[in-house]
């Protein structure tokens, strides 16, 4: 299906039915249903049945690199602001235990698929704390040939040099943060770059071959509008990123409180913010850009473009990949591992986690080990937040009654058609894909809604 040129709009009375706080699904089911009973001694045995697999099945890496400069007022990651470079050399060290205590566990199983350092901002590093975060762990595991390794960056305080490094080092995904180039979003959210900045980064990472070269923005924010809106995306479209992400903005400020130093009442209201994303997927397709899961493009070429069109798109804490290995682990402060058929979150306070590995245990502070029944849920979200269809088959069918019972109203509604067991949401009900995939979600009445954004 050819994507439109444009987002339906829906009615202000099916607008206001289905905006309601809901997950965003990075994980079924969501961490707010992960248990403190689930340790270090829980991870530890599914790593160690994680590496009595084939030594040949890749792993997905991912290291959490939480430093920061400065804090975004808008930020929902796990974060630590800190102006003295050096601060990072000490969870360097520690880095390198825990990686021994994995490696350890996982046995002969060492190969990666994917490897993604993400933050915080991992080029807070200098170029010789990243060398050398990249030499302790291509020490113990060895990303393959064709492995997609990833990092995040800030296009303000990246040089040109770290970036070429790390293509030296191997890397070549890097992802920019750029949420938005108006003056006045930036100030109110404490974010400063220049456009100029970021087109020098871009053109210097295509100068030295890396590919998929990513933009984040974010819709949503104070002080945002249509005019300022339609200026930084044709800004962005001026520089033509391999793949672009458009992020609903979560103001949560009961759990967040660095985001009460925003002004609430510069938000723009629930149409207004749909209409900012409706802006965005008009300019993005209209430039030629296809539409991957609920809010990232691609150029038609992409790797992730061919895979959604071909429904085997993937996607994992990271984000939508087609790299991904059935098993995650995770390294440092709040990293999350999905080893085994289970979840484990480290500790976020950097005392407790340097205490833990230099003990010799894993940091692990809380996650859940999945039943059958949560395995055939999640494979049903993943497949609606990735390719907007899925297919349960009879028998799921017949498993998934009482679901598909209540999505007789998403049909009414015109946001899914069914088709015997095949579902596939329309364009319009692609802007509630997680409306769609929350009636799939068992624990949903359980879980505190005030964690949770708004849906739109």
């Amino acid at each position: 299906m050819e994507p439109l040129l444009d987002v339906p709009t829906p009615s202000e009375e099916l607008l206001s039915r289905y905006n309601v706080s809901g997950p965003r699904y990075t994980s079924y089911p969501t961490a707010p249903m992960w248990r403190e009973d689930f340790g270090a001694d829980a991870l530890s045995e599914r790593l160690i049945g994680a590496g009595a697999q084939s030594g040949s099945e890749p792993l997905s890496l991912y290291v959490h690199l939480p430093f920061c400069r400065s804090l975004c007022w808008y930020c929902g990651c796990n974060v630590v602001i800190s102006k003295d470079a050096g601060a990072a050399d000490r969870y360097l060290d520690h880095l390198a235990l825990e990686l021994d205590l994995v490696a350890e566990r996982l046995g002969a199983r060492r190969s990666l698929s994917q490897v993604h350092w993400g933050g915080g901002t991992p080029t807070f590093l200098s170029e010789a704390q990243l060398e050398r975060l990249w030499t302790e762990l291509t020490r113990r595991f060895t990303p393959l040939p064709d492995a997609e390794v990833a990092i995040e960056v800030h296009p303000a305080l990246t040089t040109p040099g770290q970036l070429s490094l790390l293509r030296q080092l191997g890397f070549n995904r890097v992802s920019m943060g750029l949420q938005d180039f108006d003056p006045q979003v930036q100030r109110t959210t404490n974010r400063l770059q220049t456009p100029e900045q970021t087109r020098a980064l871009l053109e210097h990472a295509r100068a030295l071959g890396f590919s998929g070269v990513n933009f984040d923005l974010i819709y949503g924010l104070p002080h945002q509008n249509a005019e300022s809106w339609a200026r930084t995306l044709e800004t962005v479209l001026s520089m033509r990123p391999d793949r672009l992400a458009v992020y609903s903005f979560a103001y949560m400020p009961e759990v967040l409180k660095h985001q009460r130093r925003m002004p609430a009442d510069a938000l723009p209201g629930a149409r207004a913010k749909l209409d900012l994303f409706r802006s965005a997927y008009a300019s993005f397709v209209g430039a030629g850009y296809r539409p991957i899961g609920m809010d990232h493009f691609a150029v038609p070429e992409d790797e992730l473009a061919r895979a959604q069109a071909e429904r085997r798109l993937g996607r994992n804490f990271q984000g939508y990949t087609v790299k991904a290995a059935s098993d995650v682990v995770a390294l440092g402060s709040t990293g999350i591992s999905d080893v085994g058929g289970a979840y484990a979150q480290n500790v976020r306070p950097l005392p407790h986690y340097y205490a833990r590995v230099a003990e010799g245990r894993l940091a692990t502070e809380r996650g859940l080990a999945l039943t059958d029944d949560d395995r055939r849920r999640r494979a049903v979200i993943t497949q609606l937040m990735c390719n907007f269809w899925t297919d349960l088959g009879d028998e799921g069918s017949r498993y998934f009654a009482p679901e598909l019972e209540r999505l007789r109203t998403f049909e009414d509604d015109g946001l899914v058609v069914r088709t015997g067991s095949q579902l596939e949401l329309t364009p319009l009900g692609r802007l509630f894909v997680r409306n769609v995939a929350m009636v799939f979600d068992a624990q949903l009445s359980r879980a505190e809604r005030p964690r949770f954004s708004r849906t739109v």
